[in-house]
């Protein structure tokens, strides 16, 4: 088994691909080894030490490591424990209800009924334009919502600390949103 490695755009992330599919559905994102006792694989990431976030994407796994920690030493350790996961078939997860996108804690807001045009616009320009993108760089954007001309998004994988994020929100994302939805004043990242 081959897994390819790719460089993000945040030089604390890499992205693994192991070929095969790694969610059927929607992504995860665990920012604390707590967050990753539901997975087996997350959890074996984070016990190397310097890994400080894992994402599953569609077909990929981007590990992010602790400042200061170097790729030419975590490098080797992540491959292999992606390897022997990947090789034996093993779960992903330890109990079916663990592979959802968002933490169902983590849903606070709420959208007002009167925006419903608007929010399924800004909701297919994010599926449809910005989601793909983002996942070529190891992550992903999911909406959180929308309250007087301010969308809320919330950034994971590689996305989530990388330092051209902020330039990503508000050249690309917002700029997009606002030229295909005028009410749409503002990205703001939660």
């Amino acid at each position: 088994m081959l897994i390819e490695t790719e460089a993000t755009p945040n030089p604390a992330t890499l992205k693994f691909l192991p070929g095969r599919v790694v969610m059927d559905a929607g992504t995860r994102d665990f920012a604390t080894p707590e967050e990753a006792e539901v997975s087996p694989l997350a959890e074996a990431l984070f016990d190397l030490g310097d890994v400080t976030g894992v994402f599953f994407g569609r077909d990929f796994v981007s590990v992010t490591i602790a400042p200061g920690a170097d790729w030419r030493d975590a490098k080797p350790d992540v491959l292999s424990i992606l390897l022997d996961h990947f090789s034996a078939h093993m779960p992903l997860f330890r109990t079916a209800s663990a592979d959802f996108s968002v933490p169902a804690e983590a849903e606070t807001f709420t959208d007002d009924p009167a925006d419903a045009e608007i929010v399924a616009q800004i909701r297919e320009l994010i599926d449809t334009r910005v989601r793909p993108a983002v996942a070529n760089d190891g992550g992903d954007i999911v909406y959180r919502g929308f309250d007087k001309g301010k969308v809320y998004l919330r950034m994971q994988g590689a996305c989530a600390g990388c330092p051209s994020s902020s330039a990503t929100l508000k050249n690309g994302i917002e700029q997009l949103l606002r030229h295909y939805v005028p009410e749409v004043t503002e990205v703001r990242a939660v």
